[in-house]
């Protein structure tokens, strides 16, 4: 072997070593519970599933349960696996939130799952608080089982909107429009938080349905934790920072598809929403006109 192609030989072995070293390094690290996240409400209730990559929440009539990230952030995006209660979930609400947990001036962004009698579907309602005033609900049902298997829920949250989508489908965008004097959530950060709970006086059909305690314990399901954002404190620029992959340009408004698919689920699964209930609005709220 002359002296050319063993260094070339040797090159490539060293390229291949660093490959594998790296490839083993990304894969050494499955995103567990408690990497970025603490039971924050009744430990008893929270039990780690697999090493930790997923976990179990429980509702009894004893206490439901809740966990919340040991970080704040400001922008980002996070997304996580949840399998919801199955068969009679009345009364129960599955939560998965962001929230700036500050008292008067609250921003925070919500996933509700309302749980309903079996075989009725499961209603997803939203919510956005922006500098303390929320009031902003949507309900959607969804168009498959979410207690069958995991599904993904996801959050994305940039200076120009967030969104919100099941199984990367978009099912509600609130719009930067503070050109148009319109607050928009930009200034604090939020944890990422989850909870299981009773709520029957107002979750199913408006507190109609009343929680059905035979059927319990209820458990669900989550996996899959992902946050990648600016966490606080932390860099003072990074929030800032327009090269974060959150900020870019194919996260800056809905892509054709995702366009498709928004109309489609407002169209076919929407239930109600806020901006066009007019006992409660008389006046359209002005992020309505401007655009959601």
């Amino acid at each position: 072997m002359g002296k050319l192609t063993s260094l070339k030989y040797s090159a490539a072995i060293l390229i291949l070593l660093y490959a594998l070293t790296f490839s083993f390094s990304v894969s050494a690290r499955p995103a567990t519970f408690l990497q970025d996240f603490k039971v924050s409400w009744a430990y008893s209730h929270i039990k780690q599933i697999d090493g930790g990559r997923a976990i179990q929440l429980i509702l009894d009539q004893n206490s439901g349960c809740g966990f919340a990230s040991k970080s704040k952030y400001l922008f980002g995006r996070v997304s996580m696996k949840i399998k919801l209660v199955p068969g009679d979930s009345a009364g129960t609400v599955t939560a998965f939130y962001m929230n700036s947990d500050t008292d008067n001036v609250r921003d925070e962004l919500d996933f509700e799952f309302l749980g309903n009698r079996s075989g009725q579907p499961y209603t997803v309602q939203t919510n956005v608080y922006v500098h303390g005033k929320g009031d902003k609900e949507q309900r959607v049902n969804l168009w498959f089982d979410p207690s069958a298997d995991f599904h993904t829920y996801t959050i994305l949250w940039n200076h120009h909107h967030a969104v919100f989508y099941v199984d990367a489908v978009p099912i509600r965008v609130y719009k930067n429009n503070e050109a148009k004097g319109i607050p928009f959530p930009k200034f604090q950060p939020m944890g990422v938080y989850s909870t299981l709970w009773e709520a029957d006086d107002w979750a199913t059909r408006g507190g109609l349905e009343k929680i059905n305690w035979s059927k319990s314990p209820f458990y669900a399901y989550y996996k899959d934790f992902d946050i990648e954002g600016c966490a606080m404190p932390g860099p003072a620029n990074c929030a800032s920072n327009p090269r974060n992959w959150w900020e870019g340009a194919n996260y800056q408004q809905l892509s054709a598809v995702e366009a498709r698919q928004y109309r489609w689920v407002r169209m076919n699964h929407m239930i109600y929403d806020y901006c066009t209930d007019k006992s409660r609005n008389p006046v359209t709220p002005p992020e309505c006109v401007a655009g959601i």
